[in-house]
């Protein structure tokens, strides 16, 4: 496929990506869970982190809420960039590389499915919503007068209900950053593009923790799902192309005429009728050349 041949209509896949989100959206919300079991998997993923001396969301949340020129502005990343750089990335890769795209949107779906499932088997209360006494600082509430959102997650005001705040394990948020960055990298052609593809995921994964929205555990299991959901739509295209028929196998019901066995070996065996190999001993009466007088004359 070339660079400028679309991989399928235009509407067929933003239909699919509708179906994507509204199962992403849809699946939050039934995952909602139990809110004391999810307390219990917040505190425990805590109580990990800090066992290993990797809980990094402490630090960087108390950065952010003593820094407004830091925690506004990573509010903000956190409450649009995510819905937004997304299908950029997806559009991009429709117009400009398109050999890649279906591979790549396989791969979204994947590993989305399988964050909607983490979000189903482990409910986890992000560090925000811990009792204060555990020491996070809910940004996003802290900085409300500053953007759209309320005290209830990137949600608008008023429309916290529809969003499940619970949905912390995996960080799809990190998930989707790195599958930007990725793709980016691999095929930007511009040093800056390149340069995006570094940066997007390491910023995203920097505010999700010093927002309080999600545990330096949840980044990790993000990119995990990532990692799986790569090797999922691999296997699942190496599977659908080995059944579909390749080119240049399919049977002739007429074969043509079989090649000598010695043909492009040097042999210089003349061809008769029906292009069937023969030798000079084997010629048709009508086809052997017609002896000179002396030969004639020797033969007698």
């Amino acid at each position: 496929m070339t660079d400028r041949q679309k991989p399928t209509r235009w509407w067929a896949e933003l239909l699919l990506l509708g179906l994507l989100y509204g199962a992403y959206t849809g699946g939050r919300l039934l995952a909602r869970g139990d809110v004391h079991l999810a307390v219990d998997h917040g505190l425990a993923i805590l109580r990990a982190e800090e066992l290993l001396g990797i809980d990094f969301e402490r630090p960087l949340n108390r950065l952010f809420t003593r820094h407004g020129p830091l925690g506004v502005p990573a509010d903000f990343v956190y409450a649009s960039l995510h819905y937004l750089v997304t299908p950029a990335v997806l559009v991009w890769l429709y117009l400009r590389r398109p050999a890649h795209y279906r591979a790549a949107r396989s791969w979204l779906i994947a590993s989305t499915l399988l964050g909607l499932a983490g979000f189903s088997l482990m409910p986890t209360c992000p560090p925000r919503l811990l009792d204060a006494a555990y020491g996070f600082t809910d940004t996003m509430a802290q900085y409300s007068a500053y953007g759209w959102w309320g005290a209830e997650a990137s949600a608008p005001r008023g429309m916290g209900g529809l969003t499940n705040q619970y949905a912390a394990m995996p960080s799809l948020h990190v998930g989707w950053a790195l599958w930007c960055g990725i793709l980016l990298w691999r095929h930007g052609r511009r040093p800056l593009v390149r340069a995006l593809g570094i940066a997007y995921p390491a910023l995203t994964a920097l505010v999700v923790m010093g927002t309080a929205n999600h545990y330096f555990l949840d980044a990790a299991a993000g990119a995990a799902v990532m990692g799986a959901g790569y090797l999922i739509a691999g296997a699942l295209s190496r599977r659908t192309a080995h059944r579909l028929p390749r080119p240049g196998r399919s049977r002739s019901p007429h074969p043509g005429p079989r090649p000598s066995p010695t043909a492009g070996f040097g042999s210089t065996t003349p061809i008769v009728s029906g292009g069937w190999d023969t030798s000079a001993r084997e010629l048709l009466p009508s086809q052997r050349p017609a002896p000179d007088d002396d030969t004639a004359a020797a033969a007698r």
